[in-house]
């Protein structure tokens, strides 16, 4: 996920194959639509908060749409904040480990309404023509005027072509989000292509109570959209659509059916409205000069933005003061080229003198234990970061 493309820690892929954000920041990257916490807040009922937390979900992955630049693997021991008034939140991360990479986030609301927590470390698996990266780690959502919790793990990324062609991304995988408090889940499914690309980015599911009956059911593309319906109406037109696909098929032979990796084309109508349907989720349209900035979304733009206040407050580990990254940022790819290697090379004897003198490396704003909802082991925020009193921090630039 996140554009984990040529994640192979053991090679160093060129500058060129990335984008000019470390992954610290194309994680906050989830926090976009953070207005559909807001809304699942102000939620009486359980089942419309768990739309508003599946939409939230859905529209985390949103921002990968046709980002195929990988971004800069971050430094052990490097942070990012943002902290964004308008949208009524704050978020740290911190790179809690190198071998394996592993990148832990923490956000509040600012009004203290939630708190949105996880760590991600990316499993990869090389395909020949493609990589894919599950995404390990467990994100976590508390709204706190419900005193509810929700968890679920993100589906599977998959970028196709890597070695020619145009570059493509798709998810897939099952998503499960479960309500510790009531029992309540949503499962949905992210499809995988297929061979024609019928199921192309497509997104579908259902919530169910705690004895597994179907509350509504939920459907959309993930880089689109998402609406919720009654799950009988789902269902009843789920069955005519496989019955008119089926017609269709048999109507016109299939000759080829081996599997292509070129991008299939989708659908000219991009997702059937079910009549009385309800929209949970929006994508917002890109900027018109997206495509060639990376097809950054508006708010990937904004994320390395740097102004002498703010540089005069956050520690010196944050990603904005990161040479690398900003060299490429201005142009400079030679000059980010030399940075990147001087940078890993710094960080490589760093950790050989750490093995000599046999001390460990000491996370600064994370520790280790277990998740309170689901008992398993997890990155906790240890507090403390915002009082802005920084020192000993590493010197990793």
């Amino acid at each position: 996920m996140f554009g984990f493309l040529f994640e192979l820690s053991k090679i160093t892929m060129p500058v060129i194959f990335n984008e000019p954000l470390s992954f610290l920041q194309r994680l906050t990257e989830y926090m976009e639509h953070t207005y559909l916490i807001h809304k699942a807040s102000s939620l009486s009922s359980t089942t419309e908060r768990m739309q508003c937390v599946a939409a939230f979900a859905v529209s985390a992955v949103a921002s990968q749409w046709e980002r195929t630049g990988k971004p800069f693997n971050p430094l052990l021991g490097e942070t990012y904040e943002l902290i964004r008034d308008d949208l009524g939140f704050r978020l740290l991360s911190e790179q809690v480990s190198h071998h394996p990479p592993i990148s832990a986030f923490y956000a509040e609301g600012l009004n203290n309404d939630f708190v949105f927590h996880g760590s991600i470390y990316p499993k990869l698996k090389f395909w020949g023509k493609s990589v894919e990266a599950e995404p390990k780690g467990t994100m976590t959502l508390e709204l706190l005027e419900h005193n509810e919790a929700y968890t679920w793990t993100n589906p599977t990324c998959c970028v196709h072509n890597i070695i020619v062609g145009k570059l493509w991304i798709e998810q897939y995988g099952n998503v499960e989000i479960t309500n510790h408090k009531t029992g309540e889940k949503c499962v949905l499914s992210f499809k995988p292509c297929g061979l024609f690309g019928k199921e192309l980015h497509k997104v579908e599911g259902y919530i169910q109570d705690k004895s597994k009956k179907k509350l509504c059911a939920l459907y959309g593309k993930w880089t689109e959209c998402l609406y919720s319906v009654d799950p009988a109406t789902f269902e009843a037109y789920k069955k005519n659509d496989k019955k008119n696909t089926e017609e269709k098929k048999s109507s016109k032979q299939v000759g080829n059916t081996e599997e292509s990796d070129e991008m299939p084309l989708p659908d000219s109508e991009s997702v059937y409205v079910i009549p009385g349907s309800v929209l949970l989720w929006k994508i917002t349209p890109r900027p018109p000069n997206s495509a060639q900035m990376y097809n950054f979304t508006s708010f990937a733009m904004a994320l390395n933005e740097l102004d002498k206040e703010m540089e005069s407050v956050i520690p010196k580990t944050d990603c904005r003061l990161r040479p690398d990254i900003r060299a490429m940022e201005n142009g400079e790819i030679d000059l980010a080229s030399e940075e990147k290697k001087r940078l890993e090379e710094k960080q490589r004897t760093a950790r050989k003198n750490r093995s000599k003198s046999e001390e460990d490396w000491k996370t600064r704003w994370f520790h280790q234990g277990p998740n309170p909802h689901t008992g398993t082991q997890d990155w906790l925020y240890s507090g403390n970061y915002w009082d802005r009193n920084y020192f000993n921090l590493p010197d990793i630039y």
